[in-house]
């Protein structure tokens, strides 16, 4: 294939705003960039000199190139990020977390209304409060409001179904509205404080309960009144808790860190003058240096391609020479006015120098984490005596309980730890339950029968969770799918079945042999072994938890969403069905004689 002619390309360019995408000879997709000037921007990476190391790596590639002209700077900038996040590629800074935020809901549809998780600012049915910086932080605050208010937070299914209060209201985290134990203002009080709670106005709430609990007293309601108390005494614990720098405002800080070796950013969330929380991200930089160019890119995709809610204020820890470009294209998608700064006092400063200090610590034990973690593929290059430092390593394991819901799992390492974009589960149907060996082998034909292109991504080493037997399963399947250049091992629990006496099986010269307790590569293989046991048992627990959630009354001809519904409010659950005659279950009203016979014998097929 003859070489991109970049001059005769360069001569074709206009001198406007747009975008351009640079493939490589299979047609991928290299890089995406925006330019205020096309023909300039693009020329830029073809002139002789001055060039990085990283961006002549991208030039040598490019086969060719695409161009998108727009009316401004924005559009392009706009475009650029929508191209980013549907295509990822592998010469752009990538957000390797573009969840968007938590909120909380507080429906408002309902007679009683319910407190909800919901993650995204879709179209909500009540009143959202957010957003939080990780749905551990949304967790954390449910089960406070819980303890405080006791609101409810059931889904509507449930709550309409319950004929008795559940676990909840026996614990005293919710007032029973269900079933009628609690009055319809009194819970409406509730609902408006947990509103006021989660706006930030805590003293108002403070004041209201002294208030009534004042009332209560005088009007000899002793009972209420103390448990007013309690929860006032709650609430004055939490805000004694609670580091309050202001009465108003919201902004995201951004601190930055950039070393060789890689890049950290620090995001610090404030709303209602209130630090809620702060999240630590990794983004991959191919070829961006400065300090600039990573913020710049890093915050126009976190909030362009993110789908995150934009704040009245971003502050960064350095000055963003495209500050102005951000704004304006963030200013349009919330369609009110955004600022960048770098330029902040009084408790702004405290924000920032915060979440500066946070990423180069976090970046630094980032970095010393991932010499460790090299250090380790040194060490187990020697072990097995290769002649290369692997790079990628996947291990495979097999979950099951006693045969039901077998499931395996896939883990990957490469030279920075656990590459969790590339995990994968695999539900194992059609074997004998308990039969390990046909699982991995119907596991790793799945992983690698797709795997046989030239471009496909393989392990320098397979890792089997297991014994001969199972890695005979993998050498079969490599032979059969004629997958050449894995190396295979195995690593079994030895004969104490203690950490650190496990034996290393070697499937080319069917070896066996310990490693010393203290060896770096045993540490990366138990690594790697226990990260695929906890995947592959977590994947095994929740297909067996949505296999055994299943109604049994589910698959029943002439039995819909409807008529289980009254079945179960009749008798109280599906067990109590299962132990019904063909007489009581035809009581229910919608239920012919001949439906319940049906109904008696799909659920005793021995009958």
């Amino acid at each position: 294939m003859s070489a991109f002619d970049s001059k005769a390309f360069l001569a074709t360019l206009p001198n406007k705003p747009g975008c351009y995408q640079m493939y490589d000879s299979s047609g991928e997709l290299l890089y995406v960039g925006k330019a205020k000037n096309l023909k300039n921007r693009v020329s830029s990476y073809f002139r002789e000199t001055g060039l990085s190391i990283k961006t002549l790596a991208l030039v040598s590639k490019i086969q060719s190139i695409e161009i998108t002209s727009t009316g401004s700077e924005t559009e392009a900038l706009l475009l650029e990020q929508n191209l980013i996040k549907q295509y990822r590629p592998p010469y752009n800074i990538l957000l390797r977390d573009d969840k968007s935020y938590p909120y909380i809901l507080i429906t408002d549809k309902d007679s009683y209304p319910a407190v909800r998780y919901q993650r995204g600012k879709r179209s909500p049915n009540g009143t959202l409060f957010g957003p939080f910086p990780s749905g551990g932080a949304v967790k954390e605050s449910l089960n406070l409001l819980q303890k405080l208010f006791k609101v409810r937070q059931c889904d509507d299914s449930f709550f309409r179904n319950r004929s008795r209060p559940c676990l909840q209201y026996q614990i005293e985290r919710c007032s029973g509205p269900c079933v009628g134990l609690v009055d319809d203002a009194d819970y409406q009080r509730d609902v408006r404080h947990t509103k006021l709670f989660l706006q930030g106005k805590n003293p108002k709430v403070m004041s209201e309960l002294a208030s009534e609990m004042e009332a209560a007293s005088s009007q000899l309601e002793f009972e209420k009144a103390a448990q007013l108390r309690d929860q006032l005494a709650r609430l004055q614990h939490v805000q004694e808790q609670q580091t309050v720098t202001g009465q108003k405002g919201e902004a995201d800080v951004f601190g930055v860190a950039v070393q060789p070796g890689g890049v950290c950013v620090h995001a610090l969330f404030v709303r209602q003058g209130r630090v809620i929380g702060s999240k630590v991200y990794y983004p991959r930089v191919a070829i961006e240096d400065s300090a600039d160019d990573v913020l710049s890119a890093f915050i126009a995709q976190f909030y362009l391609a993110g789908g995150r809610e934009i704040p009245e204020s971003i502050i960064t820890a350095i000055e963003l020479s495209e500050s102005g470009l951000l704004s304006e294209a963030l200013s349009q998608m919330r369609e009110r006015k955004v600022s960048i700064t770098s330029k902040v006092r009084t408790e702004r400063y405290s924000w920032l120098k915060l979440a500066q200090q946070n990423a180069e610590q976090n970046l630094q034990s980032q970095l010393a984490n991932r010499q460790n973690i090299y250090n380790r593929f040194l060490d187990l290059q020697s072990a097995l005596g290769m002649e290369e430092v692997p790079s990628r390593l996947e291990c495979f394991d097999i979950s099951h309980s006693s045969g039901e819901a077998t499931v395996a799992s896939c883990v990957v390492f490469d030279r920075n730890g656990p590459l969790k974009r590339d995990y994968r589960k695999y539900n194992i149907e059609g074997i004998t339950g308990g039969d390990d060996y046909a699982a991995m082998n119907q596991a790793l034909h799945r992983r690698f029968e797709k795997a046989t292109s030239v471009d496909a991504i393989l392990p320098d080493i397979l890792v089997i969770d297991g014994g001969k037997g199972q890695v005979a399963q993998a050498v079969d399947v490599l032979n059969e799918l004629n997958i050449q250049g894995i190396k295979v091992i195995g690593i079994a629990k030895g004969p104490t079945r203690k950490a650190g006496f496990e034996i290393l099986i070697d499937a080319e010269t069917g070896s066996e042999h310990i490693l010393q307790s203290d060896s770096l590569a045993l540490h990366l293989l138990q690594h790697i072994r226990d990260e695929s046991h906890r995947f592959a048992i977590t994947g095994h627990r929740a297909r067996r938890a949505k296999a055994r959630k299943q109604s049994l009354l589910e698959g029943i001809d002439g039995v819909g969403p409807k008529r289980r519904r009254e079945l179960l409010k009749h008798f109280g659950s599906a067990k109590g069905v299962e132990s019904a005659s063909v007489e009581e279950i035809a009581k229910v009203s919608s239920i012919s004689h001949s439906l319940a016979e049906s109904i008696y014998l799909a659920l005793h097929p021995d009958s």
